[in-house]
C-alpha cells in the first residue's frame, strides 16, 4: 500500500518519504487503510503467483540435462517466460488492487468507491467493457518478467556460486544466501516497469478533454523521466525492496521448504 502511494505521490510532485506517506495515509484512512485491497491482493498472488512459479518449475524441468548445470541463459528465458504469462492472468486482481489502494487519494467526486475484489471487476467491465479488465498488461507483464528473471532467474545460479564458495548445498546459507541475492536482483530490476505500471493503471480521462494523462507505457516513462531524471524511475526503492525483494526473499524459503518436504513425502 505504502508502495503505491508513494509511487503516485512521486509522479504528482508529493512526497516520496514512506514515513510521511504512512503517517498520512493512517491519518486520513485509519490502521484499516493499510490493507485497503487486500482481497484482491490475495487473488492476485493466487493467479499470478501460483502460475509463474508453478510454469518454472515446468519449463526448468524441460530445459534441464541430465548430470549438467542449467545454463544461465535458459534459467532466463524460463523466468521470463513463465513471468510474462503469470502476469498476463494476474493482470485483472493486479488492476483491482492498485486503483483500490489509490482511491482515497483521488477527489471525492471522482473515487471509484470499489467494496471489494469481486465489485472492482464488474465495476470495470460495466464502464470500460471485457478487455478493461486487461488494462496495463503490457507494462504488468513486462514488470513481471524482470521480478520473474530477477528473482527466478538469479536464484539458482547464486545458489552454485555459493557452493563453489564452499558453502555447504542445501544448507541455511546457501538457501538464505541465495534468496536475498535474488531478492535484491528482482527489486533492481523490476521497479521501473512497476513504477510506470502503477501510473498507467490509475490513470483516468481528464474530466475537461477527456484525453488520459499518457498515451501508453513508453510514453508514460518518457515524461516520468523528463521530469525528474532517470532515477525517478526507481523512487522510493528501499520501500520498493522491502515489499518485492521481501516477498521475493521469504517465497524462495518456503518454495524450498514445501519441496523438500513434498520430496521427503515421496511426491
Amino acid at each position: 500500500m505504502i508502495k503505491v502511494r508513494l509511487q503516485l505521490s512521486a509522479a504528482q510532485g508529493g512526497s516520496t518519504n514512506p514515513i510521511v506517506v504512512a503517517k498520512n495515509l493512517i491519518k486520513n484512512d485509519g490502521i484499516k487503510g493499510m490493507y485497503k485491497g487486500i482481497d484482491a491482493a490475495f487473488t492476485r498472488q493466487v493467479f499470478y503467483t501460483g502460475t509463474r512459479l508453478g510454469l518454472f518449475d515446468k519449463f526448468s524441468e524441460m530445459a534441464k540435462e541430465p548430470g549438467q548445470r542449467t545454463p544461465f541463459w535458459k534459467n532466463a528465458v524460463c523466468a521470463l517466460s513463465a513471468g510474462g504469462i503469470g502476469a498476463a492472468i494476474g493482470n485483472p486482481a493486479d488492476l483491482a488492487l492498485i486503483r483500490m489502494q489509490a482511491d482515497t487519494m483521488l477527489p471525492l467526486a471522482e473515487r471509484r468507491g470499489y467494496t471489494g475484489v469481486g465489485h472492482a471487476l464488474r465495476s470495470i467491465v460495466q464502464t470500460e467493457g471485457f478487455m478493461g479488465i486487461m488494462k496495463g498488461v503490457g507494462p504488468t507483464a513486462t514488470r513481471a518478467m524482470a521480478l520473474n528473471f530477477g528473482m527466478l532467474g538469479f536464484n539458482q545460479p547464486a545458489k552454485d556460486a555459493l557452493a563453489d564458495m564452499g558453502v555447504a548445498k542445501g544448507s541455511t546459507a546457501q538457501v538464505w544466501g541465495a534468496a536475498w541475492i535474488a531478492g535484491f536482483c528482482a527489486a533492481f530490476l523490476s521497479l521501473p516497469f512497476d513504477y510506470v505500471k502503477t501510473q498507467v493503471q490509475n490513470m483516468k480521462p481528464d474530466p475537461v478533454t477527456g484525453e488520459l494523462p499518457f498515451k501508453g507505457p513508453v510514453d508514460c516513462a518518457i515524461q516520468q523521466v523528463k521530469i525528474g531524471g532517470i532515477t525517478r524511475l526507481w523512487t522510493g526503492f528501499p520501500t520498493y525492496y522491502m515489499r518485492a525483494g521481501g516477498h521475493a526473499f521469504f517465497t524462495l524459503i518456503f518454495q524450498d521448504v514445501v519441496k523438500n518436504s513434498w520430496s521427503k513425502a515421496g511426491l
